[in-house]
């Protein structure tokens, strides 16, 4: 079994549901997929980090990984550990739905790992209409960051690659909603 079969069949048995359901975007749909469940599975954790670090070794390099809070927290780390243990080391941050009240009010966590200019990915875990990631892309930008790939575990096909392309942006999927 590869470890994209692994992946998927971890995927159904954790995260998928078929019963309906109101999504973040508000839409309703007749199944959820919650990857946060097979993200915080041990080797569900590490397929998704190995590969979408493998994705992300194709094509246009990156420095840093990092996505919307809360779906992103777990699939950004990693695949920033699966990029250390390859030697080959990404830094992960999380952009928060808003600025925290106190302390540094700042938008983005694991900034200090960061510099002005650094090219990076953002990540999601299930990409609906796109609101989210491309919420996160204008706050990493507006923060001094150049935004070169975006990736999910899952696109529902629900408008959100049309809509990233919309703004220049290809999303890089492992899974649709045809795989389940």
């Amino acid at each position: 079994m590869t470890d994209r079969q692994k992946l998927l069949k971890i995927l159904t048995e954790k995260s998928y549901q078929k019963k309906k359901v109101v999504l973040a975007s508000g839409r309703t749909s007749d199944f959820y997929i919650d990857v946060r469940q097979t993200a915080l599975h041990a080797e569900g954790a590490y397929l998704i980090g190995k590969l979408l670090f493998e994705k992300l070794n194709q094509g246009e390099k990156v420095e840093a990984v990092g996505g919307p809070t809360l779906g992103a927290d777990p699939v950004c780390t990693a695949i920033s550990v699966v990029s250390f243990l390859n030697k080959k080391p990404l830094s992960a941050f999380i952009v928060r739905k808003e600025p925290k009240k106190h302390g540094l009010s700042q938008w983005i966590e694991g900034d200090r790992n960061l510099s002005k200019g650094m090219s990076v990915a953002i990540v999601e875990d299930v990409v609906t209409t796109g609101g989210s990631l491309l919420s996160a892309i204008s706050k990493v930008a507006a923060q001094g960051f150049n935004v070169k790939r975006v990736l999910c575990v899952v696109d529902r096909g629900e408008g959100g690659s049309e809509a990233l392309r919309e703004k220049g942006f290809a999303l890089e999927s492992l899974f649709t909603k045809s795989d389940f």
